[in-house]
């Protein structure tokens, strides 16, 4: 039994709709998961100003050391500007002690994402987690096209072939939809498939 690790960062909680839907799809294909968010590093005054979300189920992760203990990890941020959040990088950038060992060679890594509109940097935002994970050894899994929802233009969907994405509106009111959701199950089961064909 593999296991997964999903590790995300959400201001909204639409990330946090999306971790749970990857895990779940993992979980259904018999992984072993935990779902982890990465420390906020936004000031307390910004949160609250803000309205992030900060009610969940989900505890930070215990620091990078953490990672080691997985066969698989699927890391999911909102998009900033075309890129992954301060917050997601920041903690990437804590975790070069395990670059320099190569212990998280030869795991699984896939990515998730969310943007305000259709067109606000996805896949940009996929490719600078992919990118991140690529340097650290993993082998990526994206949301291939057995998922068929991402195809088809008759509602608004999110989905890339490089991740499951979704789409929060600038007001952040429009929540995942199932085609979302779907899609970020489809990945996670994907992602614990390949990593029970490579660790058994």
């Amino acid at each position: 039994m593999p296991k997964v690790l999903v590790l995300y960062y959400s201001s909204y909680g639409h990330m946090e709709q999306m971790a749970d839907a990857v895990a779940d799809g993992a979980r259904r294909a018999g992984a072993d998961v935990d779902i982890r968010r990465v420390p906020e590093t936004a000031p307390p005054e910004v949160v609250a100003a803000a309205h992030f979300k900060t009610d969940t189920a989900h505890p930070v992760i215990e620091g990078p050391q953490a990672l080691e203990g997985y066969d698989a990890i699927v890391v999911g941020s909102p998009t900033r500007f075309g890129r992954m959040s301060s917050q997601m990088a920041s903690f990437w950038d804590t975790a070069g002690g395990l670059w320099a060992k190569g212990a998280l060679n030869g795991k699984v890594g896939a990515a998730f994402t969310s943007t305000a509109t259709q067109h606000g940097g996805q896949e940009t935002t996929l490719f600078s987690i992919i990118t991140n994970l690529l340097h650290f050894g993993l082998t990526i899994v994206g949301l291939d096209y057995g998922y068929p929802g991402q195809q088809g233009v008759k509602e608004v969907h999110g989905s890339s072939p490089y991740g499951a994405t979704t789409i929060a509106d600038g007001d952040g009111s429009r929540q995942p939809s199932q085609i979302d959701l779907d899609g970020a199950r489809y990945q996670g089961r994907r992602v614990a498939e390949v990593a029970a064909k490579l660790f058994g």
